[in-house]
């Protein structure tokens, strides 16, 4: 695990199909210690053992989790870690997705919040999901080539803040339609993006005017001159196949 070092917490979706291991157990006194212990398939029921704690949500989605402590990857034998295993039951009490949903949580923090809560953490992720999704295409977050790591991290770092100035002036805007498109109430994000040339246009902009059109004037006599920084272009070429050594007959 290249986050084991890392001192952060953790909420993460695994995949059903991996396999963890539990704790090793006392030491015998022979040979070098275990590091695992049983092994733990997420999809083989057999192997799970018995759980710390199972508790019914009062949600109309999400109604069961289950709680498993003290497992860990096999690259990761010092990180412990608490697993959940999610289900979507009818009202009946049968599954309505047949895939459960598992997930991690390691912890590091000062104070956890309780467990019978803790999983409904991972329910913000499609939430975040979205926020970059409208940032890499309305916002073109990813569009400019910049030349310096700290230019990158400012233009990084204006995002948020146009996220804001786009949700505190959805009360403000005008509902700018295009052709194609129909009047809405509730302004989307987009929509308030697609409005906010009325609102520029009365505020005004701290950016300078454009220049004129033609045969520019040149640079400025005295104007000192800097010379970019250039990197070196890392270019990756393909392995050649490898051939294999010819038998004489």
């Amino acid at each position: 695990m290249k986050t084991a070092n890392i001192p952060c917490d953790i909420l993460v979706r695994l995949r059903s199909n991996l396999c963890l291991w539990g704790e090793p157990g006392a030491y015998k006194g022979l040979g070098c210690p275990k590091k695992h212990g049983d092994k733990f398939k997420l999809n083989e029921p057999t192997t799970w053992g018995k759980t710390a704690s199972v508790f019914e949500v009062d949600d109309p989605k999400l109604q069961r989790v289950s709680l498993w402590k003290n497992l860990h990857f096999r690259k990761a034998a010092t990180r412990p870690m608490s697993l959940f295993r999610v289900e979507r039951l009818d009202i009946q009490g049968n599954l309505r997705v047949s895939k459960p949903l598992w997930l991690w949580l390691a912890w590091v923090g000062e104070q956890i919040p309780p467990l019978e809560s803790v999983w409904r953490l991972y329910l913000r992720r499609f939430t975040i999901d979205h926020w970059y999704r409208f940032l890499k295409q309305r916002l073109h977050w990813t569009v400019p080539k910049l030349g310096t790591p700290k230019q990158c991290e400012r233009w990084s770092d204006l995002m948020p803040f146009m996220t804001w100035e786009l949700w505190l002036a959805r009360d403000i805007v005008t509902d700018n339609p295009l052709p194609w498109q129909k009047s809405i109430d509730n302004l989307t994000p987009g929509r308030v993006a697609q409005s906010m040339g009325g609102v520029f246009a009365v505020i005004g902009t701290p950016a300078l005017p454009p220049k004129p059109r033609g045969k520019s004037p040149g640079w400025t006599p005295g104007k000192p001159r800097l010379r970019k920084n250039r990197f070196p272009t890392v270019k990756k070429t393909a392995t050649p196949p490898r051939k294999e050594a010819s038998v004489a007959v």
